[in-house]
């Protein structure tokens, strides 16, 4: 069997079979005892990918030759790369991150607009100013982003959300592999959801069960919330963004709620915002990076202090309604190019570019036992009878003489995995410790939980959580010397809460690890 054969052979049986618009092309073996014909889906410079009879086919153009109207021409190769998703990522934060990528590699900049309304971006060298790629970038939302990869109109998704059952299930019949699995998504910035209203408004802050109440319907007027008696208008996103499904999926479902009739939907992040600002008595759910000119309310509650989506709180998931940007890709060779910019998302100048762009950055940030004064202030406060003092003492003892890492663990809703922000931080923890970033430095993970059930088996729960994490992190660190880092394991139970346990929320915010260094 040659080589060709062989390859055609293994990747019959790795792909699945999908339907794709592109040019036909047929490509032969250099004896010619091989040919293939299908439909070019793109080539990466060494590797054309391929619809066939027998589904995708990925060849090594080393081994083959191409004819028809789809195979690449004879002059120098050019990369491309498709962009689609949400506009806040896709309008702002990717060119952001393209732009800075360019100049840390010294290539050529050019943004262009072509006839379907998309940005493409050119990348090009300085000397010769020859295109080496060019990235196409589609703002719209995260609905259209996924529809678009599974169209083979997009190689990389952009997204303000997890990916959808229904849409992994058709990824993974069309052959891009487990879109939720290690390696094809990654958290490449930060956002949050915020309750937005205009200048003047006399309310500062809000509960997560009153924000709840405002977009069902159950509260319809400012004066239940210490304002003026007048109507509250609420605004959100359309239903196939990212941010609209947001509210309804982390706001309303928790309590079994469902939007009001009464809540006016917007097409565009900006839209939103221009009417919360000409309405003083309307309320919206937007970004943080769409925010501008309104002012953000804080959620407080009864069993913890104020909280408002500051950069910390986000990163921390302190803040209740973080969302992060997404990155999905699919199981398929990528121009060089490309995997370059990719990895570059994750590099401290990509960082800087993020929050020049008005995104929260991931870069790990360390918070001082003085910068957490409220935190333990509240520990005290909302000490149950089942928190002696000799357990706050003992927290405090434990934790004072270390600082806390930014990185934090949460997980899923019943559920022992770890939701999507916190694998993310898994990657970038185990990164810095293969990095040499905490050698000669002790690392604690400190579990925590919600105040359901007794205290013994609330500390033992989180001595668990935090273990698991631990291993997670050790197991990631593939190329670590750990011998390097002492990093170790301790609980406190429910002895700090963030929130009441009489909600959802509440209780994920409370069920949590914690990384202390030293």
């Amino acid at each position: 069997m040659t080589g060709l054969r062989a390859a055609l052979c293994a990747a019959f049986f790795m792909c699945h079979a999908g339907i794709a618009p592109a040019q036909d092309v047929t490509l032969s073996s250099r004896d010619g005892s091989v040919t293939i014909r299908g439909m070019l889906l793109g080539f990466d410079g060494a590797y054309y990918r391929v619809e066939t009879e027998f589904g995708e086919l990925t060849l090594d153009s080393s081994g083959v030759t191409c004819d028809g109207p789809g195979c690449p021409g004879l002059g120098p190769f050019v990369a491309e790369f498709a962009i689609s998703g949400a506009a806040v990522g896709a309008e702002v934060l990717i060119p952001a991150l393209l732009r800075a990528f360019a100049d840390q590699a010294g290539y050529g900049f050019a943004t262009a607009m072509d006839g379907e309304g998309r940005t493409v971006i050119s990348l090009s060298d300085p000397v010769t100013a020859t295109d080496l790629g060019r990235f196409t970038i589609r703002a719209s939302n995260s609905d259209e982003g996924f529809a678009d990869l599974l169209a083979n109109e997009a190689d990389l998704v952009v997204a303000l959300r997890e990916i959808h059952p229904g849409e992994l299930h058709r990824a993974i019949e069309a052959g891009m592999g487990n879109l939720r699995a290690t390696g094809r998504f990654r958290v490449v910035a930060l956002d949050a959801l915020v309750p937005v209203v205009a200048p003047g408004n006399p309310v500062q802050s809000i509960t997560l069960p009153d924000l709840a109440r405002v977009f069902s319907g159950e509260i319809d007027n400012w004066a239940a919330l210490g304002g003026p008696d007048a109507p509250i208008v609420p605004h959100l996103r359309d239903a196939r963004s990212g941010l609209g499904q947001l509210v309804e999926e982390r706001l309303l479902a928790p309590v079994g709620a469902v939007l009001s009739p009464a809540a006016l939907r917007h097409d565009s992040d900006q839209d939103l915002t221009e009417t919360v600002l000409s309405d003083p008595f309307a309320i919206g759910m937007t970004a943080v990076s769409a925010a501008d000119g309104t002012v953000q309310l804080g959620l407080s509650g009864a069993c913890g202090f104020t909280i408002a989506a500051t950069r910390r709180n986000a990163k921390t998931e302190d803040y209740p309604l973080t969302a992060p940007v997404f990155l999905y890709l699919p199981a398929r060779r990528m121009p060089q190019l490309a995997r370059d910019f990719l990895a570059f998302t994750r590099q401290p100048a990509a960082q800087l570019a993020i929050r020049d762009a008005g995104f929260i950055d991931q870069l790990p940030e360390q918070i001082t036992p003085e910068d957490q004064g409220a935190r333990f202030a509240n520990a005290i406060l909302q000490a149950g009878p089942e928190v002696t003092l000799d357990d706050l003492q003992r927290m405090t003892r434990t934790l004072t003489p270390m600082n806390r890492l930014s990185l934090t663990f949460r997980f899923d809703a019943g559920s022992a995995l770890l939701d999507a922000q916190s694998r993310s931080n898994v990657e970038q923890l185990a990164a810095g410790i293969e990095a040499g970033a905490y050698d000669g430095h002790r690392l604690v993970f400190v579990g925590f939980s919600d105040g359901q059930g007794d205290a013994g088996g609330n500390r033992r729960i989180a001595m668990e959580r935090a273990e698991s994490v631990r291993r997670a992190v050790m197991t990631q660190a593939r190329s670590a010397d750990l011998t390097r880092i002492d990093m170790a394991t301790e609980a406190f139970g429910e002895a700090m809460p963030m929130a009441c346990d009489d909600s959802a929320w509440g209780r994920h915010a409370n069920r949590r690890v914690e990384v202390w260094l030293r």
